[in-house]
């Protein structure tokens, strides 16, 4: 079954980005709020990312150097 590229769950505030159709073997949180999804030969096969609006937010805000 072919996944959508990239899916956001507004109730849980979860954005999906799959890179592959490959069935989901394993998955790891490697850092707070993003977990990477392996298939079974050890291949990203998809990145979630909790909490995305908040994330986002934060990205977008401007960035100040050296004041």
């Amino acid at each position: 079954m072919k996944r959508t590229p990239i899916e956001y769950d507004a109730q849980s505030d979860t954005l999906q980005v799959y890179l592959s159709d490959a069935p989901i073997e394993e998955s790891a949180e490697v850092q707070p709020g993003l977990i990477v999804d392996y298939d079974a030969a050890g291949n990203i096969v998809g990145i979630e990312l909790l909490d995305a609006s908040e994330i986002i937010k934060r990205s977008s805000e401007p960035i100040t150097v050296g004041q």
